[in-house]
């Protein structure tokens, strides 16, 4: 079994979900597409290297209720060829999307 190790990580700013909140026109969407490119540029990472983007997403209606890691792959400019998937755990999705990322990492997938 391979060791794998979390390099660096990056999280959308959250609010209370109000109207008008400071965040309410900001689309889930954009949030998710800066996060990607957040993490690209800190690392000048080939995104056509990537193997997959897996997204945690608490709330999957809306906008975020298609598969909105694919659409901020494509969002952001990654390269064409990196899929995405989107994890729905409730308060637990980006946990659940690192334990997922993680153990295909160290099952060799």
């Amino acid at each position: 079994m391979a060791d794998c190790f979390i390099f660096d990580a990056v999280r959308s700013p959250r609010g209370r979900g109000k109207k008008d909140g400071s965040l309410h026109e900001v689309t889930s969407l954009e949030l998710a597409t800066q996060s990607l490119q957040s993490i690209r540029d800190r690392n000048t990472l080939d995104t056509a290297e990537l193997d997959d983007v897996i997204m945690g997403c608490v709330d999957p209606v809306g906008e975020q209720g298609a598969d909105i890691a694919r659409a901020a792959v494509l969002k952001a400019g990654y390269a064409e060829s990196v899929p995405g998937v989107q994890v729905n755990r409730f308060c637990a999705s980006g946990l659940e999307a690192c334990n997922m990322a993680a153990g295909q990492i160290m099952a060799g997938q």
